[in-house]
């Protein structure tokens, strides 16, 4: 019954997503919201910032035909939201997260073969601003190389211009510290941490929880990775580097110095992309049927335990 809803491209759809995604949203900052006025606006600002990521994925989905013409992706974004409301939590992650969306946007509209150099430079401008704000997404510069395999392996000035566009997001770090602490480079700019410790999933709701997820993305992976080769022969690499991203995400939440929930953030626009593909080849109904209810189910359960 869900999935039929949103197996068609409707503006309604992003109204309901967007809803569900709102009242996440105020259930997991109800505190901060009534805390004081500069409380208030921070999370104005983070759900802002949700919901522009809720569009901006529909917009990357729909312009590059990375699925039908279905819903399919907000809806599994939403979904995963509410199985991770804490990643709704935090500012930088958001704002990173957003970048790392920007500089995957341009990685995938290079299908078109125009502006190839430009999109080279934003997408690496935009990795490197995303790691101003979370270190650990510069992992993302590895898309990157991976396009270049792809689109412009046999021009050595799009091997460079990447590095240029990090360049260009590290004289912008310089200029801030020059204005604000007059120093090129303060000390935190590079305490940057790493953790294996995985002690924090170590409750019922954390095990049910990343246990569904990882199941349903390894599930869904298997079935994308096969599905590539019957797609459109110029989307190809863009698929691609949706898998290499939900990878690379992964990794990211892996080495997270901080384990609550919130560094699976980066995972969740590449994993609802593949999902919404594998989804478009599921002829059963009751099927679709079962992995929304799963994500629907999961952190209702969660909150019971």
């Amino acid at each position: 019954m869900i999935t039929s809803v949103f197996s068609k491209s409707k503006p309604i759809n992003f109204i309901i997503v967007a809803v569900y995604v709102s009242i996440l949203f105020v259930l997991t900052n109800y505190s901060a919201m009534l805390s004081n006025m500069q409380s208030g606006l921070a999370v104005l600002f983070k759900w802002f910032l949700t919901l522009f990521l809720v569009f901006l994925l529909d917009f990357i989905v729909s312009k590059n035909n990375l699925t039908q013409r279905n819903s399919y992706a907000i809806m599994t974004f939403g979904l995963l939201v509410g199985l991770l409301p804490e990643a709704l939590k935090h500012t930088d992650l958001l704002l990173s997260n957003l970048f790392v969306i920007f500089a995957l946007r341009r990685l995938i509209s290079l299908h078109s073969k125009l502006h190839i150099k430009k999109k080279l430079f934003d997408a690496a401008f935009w990795i490197g601003i995303a790691a101003l704000f979370y270190f650990w997404a510069i992992l993302f510069f590895a898309l990157i190389l991976v396009a270049l395999i792809y689109y412009a392996q046999n021009d050595i000035k799009n091997v460079i211009i990447p590095f240029t566009g990090m360049a260009t997001a590290l004289i912008l770090l310089m200029a801030y510290n020059i204005v604000f602490y007059d120093v090129y480079f303060n000390p935190s700019d590079f305490e940057r941490y790493a953790s294996l410790d995985f002690t924090a999933y170590n409750s019922r709701e954390s095990i049910l929880k990343l246990t569904i997820l990882f199941s349903l993305l390894v599930w869904a992976l298997f079935y994308y990775f096969r599905m590539i080769p019957d797609k459109n022969k110029k989307l190809k690499p863009s698929y691609f580097l949706i898998a290499w991203a939900s990878v690379i995400a992964v990794l990211i939440a892996l080495i997270a110095p901080i384990k609550n929930g919130s560094e699976f953030l980066f995972l969740l626009a590449p994993f609802a992309i593949v999902m919404a593909n594998y989804m478009e080849m599921i002829s059963e109904r009751w099927f679709k049927e079962v992995f929304v209810g799963l994500l629907i189910v999961v952190p209702i359960i969660g909150l019971m335990l």
